[in-house]
């Protein structure tokens, strides 16, 4: 029997993957690549590969690589041109690491969560407050590369104002390391600054006098707040890793990363400060939505005592009974339409004195 070759859309999904896949070059991740001596940078544009060699060919200076969400093909390339552990290479391509610092050999790998304040109209109508994304620092002894998940990670500005003090970067790689690490941390103390001003809305409209309350906006901020939370608290251990008596960070650095430290303290204790005021306002919330929802069933309970009466009325006189006495009397009906009206107004009477209407 000939073999049928398959035609139509089936038959070309099916050609498509038979295809191989075509690698996509190093070079398309990359974002920027220098090499810096006595901390300036030497002119010219140069591959990654040609800027290690020329380090490690006349021993000075040290090779500046910045990446952008690598896959794992360009990833491993770089891994290999470097010398770095298989490992940290394919964490450096996965992101939603947790921060942490890890030490092979003489190679420093720092991951950074990265935060971003979503502008907003009001904290009703967000959907978001906080955006996240990764920063991954390699510093080795002649190298630094910087792998950056996220649209808000940009760090050329970082790499300008570097270049701009010449004898910072002739302090090595762990200069680029602190210089990003404080420029993140600079950014959690902007994002927190930020979140207090919804954080006041959220208290205006908990203990606001309007009687309706959306609690969702609470949710979502203490949703936000944790999801902060995550990406700051861990950083603790790595910082003070690189504060201690590390002999990959010279002495100068780790009393700039002192400074981060602290910074990094504040923000901790205005994140916890915030954790524990939206509990606080999520209870508040949550009573008042309680309190609101009496008010509601109160008053439902008001109407329906008021509409039982003229439908008990009508229930009694729609009974197919041959003798009721009002039935022959001239009084009869207005006698009950104006009984049920003096009832009613007197039950709504009732319920408006003590605020259930």
């Amino acid at each position: 029997m000939p073999h049928l070759r398959p035609s139509g859309l089936v038959g070309q999904r099916r050609e498509k993957r038979l295809l191989p896949r075509i690698p996509v070059p190093a070079a398309r991740a990359v974002v920027d690549c220098a090499v810096y001596i006595d901390g300036h940078r030497q002119a010219g544009h140069i591959s990654y590969v040609d800027a290690l060699k020329q380090v490690r060919s006349t021993g000075e200076g040290f090779v500046w690589l910045g990446l952008h969400s690598p896959d794992d093909e360009q990833m491993e390339g770089v891994g290999r041109t470097f010398g770095l552990h298989e490992l940290v290479v394919e964490d450096a391509v996965n992101a939603h690491q947790r921060p942490k610092l890890e030490v092979y050999d003489d190679t420093q790998f720092l991951v950074l969560r990265t935060v971003k304040y979503v502008e907003h109209e009001s904290i009703d109508k967000a959907s978001e407050v906080v955006e996240t994304g990764e920063i991954m620092i390699f510093a080795g002894s002649d190298f630094v590369i910087t792998v950056r998940h996220g649209d808000h990670t940009h760090l050329s500005g970082v790499r300008r104002r570097l270049e701009a003090r010449p004898e910072r970067l002739a302090l090595g790689p762990t200069s680029v390391l602190h210089a990003i690490s404080d420029l993140v941390v600079d950014s959690y103390l902007g994002v927190t600054e930020r979140m207090e001003s919804d954080i006041y809305a959220i208290e205006a409209a908990v203990f606001g006098p309007q009687r309706s309350l959306n609690i969702d906006p609470v949710y979502l901020l203490k949703r936000e707040v944790l999801e902060l939370r995550r990406a700051v608290t861990p950083l603790t251990g790595p910082l003070a890793r690189l504060t201690a008596q590390n002999p990959l960070v010279p002495k100068e650095i780790r009393r700039h990363f002192r400074d981060v430290a602290d910074h990094l303290t504040t923000v901790i204790e205005r994140v916890v400060e915030y954790d524990e005021v939206l509990t606080s306002l999520l209870g508040a919330a949550a009573a008042k939505v309680g309190i609101q929802q009496n008010t509601d069933m109160r008053k439902i309970s008001a109407w329906v005592a008021i509409a039982a009466v003229p439908t008990l009325v009508a229930g009694i006189y729609g009974m197919n009974f041959e003798y009721m006495p009002e039935l022959d009397e001239r009084w009869g009906y207005p006698a009950v339409i104006i009984g049920l009206l003096v009832t009613c107004s007197t039950l709504w009477v009732v319920f408006r004195h003590h605020r259930w209407l």
